[in-house]
């Protein structure tokens, strides 16, 4: 009977790491006057063989093209509801009704998220309300199997170097830690918004191109026991470190946005600095050498952003996507490394 145990709990483990590997997915903004129908968008993913998407807010076109398209779906909720979600349980039962219920049969939701980048921000204070009556309404629904989580930015923390030193801020904390206690208590993702190029933009006194391009083969950073040949692993093992001084040790990290952009700023937002940049944030998330801190698993993760979208602000904001709005590739990016 134990060996028979073992033997489930060993074949868990290796469907589990099966499940995990290849993580990667994209960003579909939407902010653009001159963009292709989300029918075209998904067929789009579709040919190139990405199987997860990440949604800002409940767009029903995008939803219905994603019905039984086999893509994984990471939605979104406007930060301008979430007061209303966080007040009104009822609120919060009609945006599931509304947007969540009607594509359940056929849509895989892989989270809900409660805002994007709202901690910190006037919004903060709404977040952990809103991500309640949300899991509320889920579960209310049958659908309690869908994690509940939010979205932040390296903005949160206080202190990230060395990694082992990363802790949430002083403004952040008191709002971070009660969500990180309903993430643990709900098995739920931290979605982290994690940006090596801005880093890099405001310390390269510190910073090293190469360190936040993936370019280094060895140790940068020594901190302790681990060592660092790459900023990306340096900023998530940072907010580990500041989940576990916040009691979230079992938290997993999922990476909500990473990517660099081809234009508008000199020699550093280059066609081939982002074309280098994302293929090889992609191998590296999809390896199963984790991070110094959490090794041993891929590190699910969603480029930004499918688009270069003209209605953001004006410079590199823009050229973010992989894909003109055309649906012509900006450059090539192989996802299936």
């Amino acid at each position: 009977m134990n060996q028979l145990l073992c033997f489930t709990a060993a074949l868990c483990l290796i469907l589990f790491n099966i499940c995990v590997a290849g993580l990667v997915g994209v960003n579909y903004g939407m902010l653009g006057n001159n963009l292709p129908l989300p029918s075209e968008v998904i067929a789009l993913l579709k040919s190139r063989e990405i199987t997860r998407v990440r949604l800002f807010d409940p767009n029903h076109d995008a939803l219905q093209a994603l019905e039984g398209s086999g893509i994984d779906v990471i939605l979104g909720t406007l930060n301008q509801d979430l007061q209303n979600l966080g007040s009104d349980l009822s609120f919060a039962r009609s945006w599931v009704q509304d947007n969540v219920i009607p594509y359940s049969e056929a849509v895989m939701f892989r989270c809900i998220s409660a805002g994007n980048e709202a901690i910190p921000s006037d919004f903060a204070v709404h977040v952990l309300p809103a991500m309640r009556n949300l899991k509320a309404a889920l579960v209310e629904a049958n659908l309690g199997e869908i994690p509940v989580s939010t979205t932040v930015s390296t903005a949160v923390l206080g202190n990230s170097y060395p990694p082992s030193h990363g802790e949430f801020s002083n403004e952040a904390s008191t709002i971070m830690k009660p969500i990180i206690e309903f993430l643990a208590a709900t098995k739920s993702p931290f979605l982290v918004n994690v940006y090596p190029y801005f880093a890099y933009i405001n310390d390269q006194q510190d910073i090293s191109l190469d360190y936040a391009m993936f370019n280094c083969s060895e140790v940068v950073v020594k901190d302790g026991q681990l060592g660092y040949m790459n900023l990306f692993d340096a900023i998530i093992d940072a907010v580990y470190s500041a989940l576990e001084k916040a009691g979230g040790d079992s938290i997993v990290i999922v990476v909500s946005e990473s990517g660099w952009p081809s234009k508008e700023n000199g020699d550093i937002a280059t066609i081939a600095n982002a074309q280098m940049y994302n293929n090889k944030l992609i191998a590296h998330v999809n390896g199963a050498s984790g991070t110094p801190k959490r090794p041993g698993r891929s590190i699910e993760t969603y480029v930004f952003a499918i688009f270069n979208e003209n209605l953001k602000p004006p410079g590199t904001e823009q050229q973010f996507g992989l894909f003109y709005p055309n649906m012509t590739e900006v450059y090539h990016v192989e996802f299936t490394h």
